[in-house]
């Protein structure tokens, strides 16, 4: 016997069309990866890896990395202020004497917001942390010497169901964080050739 799959309300619908056909820096690899299913009855989720050699998975070209998350509930949440939550995560390790600025996390925050606003997403009820991860190593992993990280979670409710800027926000978002400088506009980067 077949279960019923229920079919997602129309506001789901178009939310999920609206982020079909952006086009992202090639430097940014994107995967649908399986959407958390406890918070709200439908969601979606995907997660993006940069790499300096665009098009590849390259372990010595890693950078960064992000997950984005859409979560919608037809009844609507209090805590959301709305049907619809957007819910980012954008991570990359830094380096030592970025790490070390007092103000790292407020830069981080300005990235987001910056991101947001550049990209025409209407939010509201913004929220989130920027973190500093100094990480020291010891033993046998000494050779690879300490590190420092920044991970930026936020989430918010989106003003509309067209969540395109939203998407395109978050992959400047994870591109800015892994360090790759923002594109002037009408401009493309180039991939190398080998």
């Amino acid at each position: 016997m077949k279960e019923d799959v229920p079919v997602a309300p129309p506001d789901f619908q178009d939310a999920l069309e609206s982020l079909r056909g952006h086009r992202v820096r090639p430097e940014l690899r994107l995967e649908e990866v399986p959407a958390p299913s406890r918070i709200a009855p439908y969601a979606l989720a995907l997660t993006g890896e940069v790499n300096a050699t665009p098009g590849t998975m390259d372990p010595d070209g890693f950078l960064g990395h992000g997950r984005f998350v859409v979560l919608h509930d037809p009844a609507g949440q209090e805590a959301w202020h709305g049907t619809f939550r957007v819910i980012v995560m954008a991570k990359a390790r830094l380096e030592d004497e970025m790490g070390a600025d007092p103000m790292l996390g407020e830069v981080g925050w300005t990235w987001l917001t910056d991101a947001l606003s550049e990209a025409g997403a209407g939010y509201h009820d913004l929220s989130g942390t920027v973190t500093r991860v100094l990480s020291e190593t010891f033993g046998g992993l000494e050779l690879r010497g300490g590190q420092v990280e920044i991970e930026v979670r936020a989430s918010w409710t989106p003003t509309t169901t067209d969540l395109g800027p939203h998407l395109l926000a978050w992959a400047a978002l994870t591109c800015t964080t892994a360090g790759l400088e923002p594109l002037p506009d009408n401009v493309t980067s180039l991939t190398r050739r080998r």
